[in-house]
């Protein structure tokens, strides 16, 4: 899997925005979509709470869409409750 620069750039983006409003989550890695390898999926910690959980995914769906629209890129987003055995690219390998 290889990561752009603007991909990258877009990426880190959504991860700041995303820890200003939930500070509760924590990003796990970065995988390849299950159907197409060119979507990626941000896998984060998921929060406890189900109403902050549904707040997340509706927060982070209105400003994945944006990037689809203006620049073609596919993330999405994974809330995980269960991290274990998640692979991917973890933080430092994508912007070490």
């Amino acid at each position: 899997m290889r990561i752009n620069f603007k991909q990258k750039e877009l990426i880190q983006q959504i991860l700041n925005a995303i820890r200003e409003k939930f500070p509760e989550t924590e990003f796990i890695s970065i995988t390849e979509g299950a159907e197409n390898p060119d979507d990626l999926w941000i896998n984060i910690t998921a929060p406890r709470d189900e109403d902050r959980e549904i707040e997340l995914i509706e927060f982070s769906g209105d400003k994945l869409t944006d990037i689809l629209l203006d620049y073609g890129y596919c993330f999405m987003l994974m809330p995980r409750k269960n991290t274990a055995g998640i692979g991917g690219m973890k933080y430092h390998e994508i912007f070490a």
